[in-house]
């Protein structure tokens, strides 16, 4: 979070004189997710895991192989892989997966997608998140469900077009729908201004071989309609706004939405009734 502040300071200074470097640092801004230490909690829960690491290519920031961090728990035979949202880590799945362990059947496995926990990269982007879920599965074992939040839910639906993965379930927890909107609604956070930001999406076209309003997920989302998604939200969720969703939903019907009400963005991953909920859909699938 300290990095986080100083680049945030530095952009204030930097948007208001309108100094050359401003575009320089609303990318680093962008890109650099911050990391929040672990609890005591969590780093007993990472100490009983197996863990392993896996290589995923970074193709847009230093064009060489990254280590992801991997963790798993359980030596059953079903394979659940969990995918963390943005400035997030394996570890928040705290309370979930500690209800999935109760089920002998499964191994989770969760990462830290690079730049993300305790995997070292200086910037991290979506794509990075789904070429982790790709490698875990390519290298490690196909998931039999497949659990992502925030970003991560963005991720998972990417990995699995591009893989061809075919698991059991996808189960997508307040999943991001447009990534520009979010990159947006991020630089109006520190009155980052409306020239500054378009001279940002006019660099990112440059730097990526899309332009940043490609990743909508109302777009992307190719999956057949009797794939078994279930999606968990919250009409309160000001990260993932819900008129994106509703979008979403009315596009693609046959997804089975359930609203998780006062939760929000973050709680929805503790909260009981969505674990309770996410056990069931589990069970019922064997």
């Amino acid at each position: 979070m300290k990095r986080l502040k100083k680049i945030i300071n530095e952009l204030k200074i930097s948007t208001e004189i309108e100094q050359q470097d401003a575009g320089k640092l609303i990318r680093e801004f962008v890109f650099y997710s911050p990391k929040m230490p672990l609890r005591l909690h969590q780093e007993t829960l990472l100490a009983e895991s197996k863990r392993f690491t896996l290589k995923v290519y970074d193709a847009y920031f230093t064009q060489a192989h990254l280590d992801i961090n991997c963790f798993s728990w359980g030596k059953g035979d079903v394979k659940v892989i969990l995918t963390h949202g943005w400035a997030s880590k394996a570890a928040d799945f705290y309370e979930l997966i500690e209800a999935l362990r109760k089920i002998d059947a499964l191994e989770i496995i969760a990462f830290d997608a690079p730049g993300n926990g305790s995997s070292v990269s200086e910037f991290s982007n979506l794509m990075l998140y789904a070429e982790s879920v790709k490698s875990i599965a390519e290298n490690y074992g196909a998931p039999d469900f497949l659990i992502g939040h925030s970003l991560g839910g963005m991720a998972n639906v990417i990995a699995i077009q591009e893989a061809a993965l075919n698991p059991k379930r996808l189960i997508s927890i307040a999943p991001l729908i447009r990534l520009k909107e979010n990159f947006e609604q991020s630089m109006d956070s520190i009155n980052i201004s409306q020239s500054a930001q378009d001279n940002f999406f006019k660099n990112f076209s440059e730097e990526f071989p899309v332009t940043a309003d490609h990743f909508n997920l109302t777009a992307l989302y190719k999956l057949q309609a009797d794939f078994n998604h279930y999606l968990a939200y919250d009409e309160e969720d000001h990260i993932s706004p819900y008129p994106f969703l509703t979008a979403f939903l009315s596009k693609n019907k046959e997804i089975q939405a359930k609203a998780y009400p006062g939760t929000g963005h973050y709680k929805i991953l503790k909260s009981q009734e969505l674990i309770s909920d996410v056990l069931n859909l589990i069970n019922s699938s064997f």
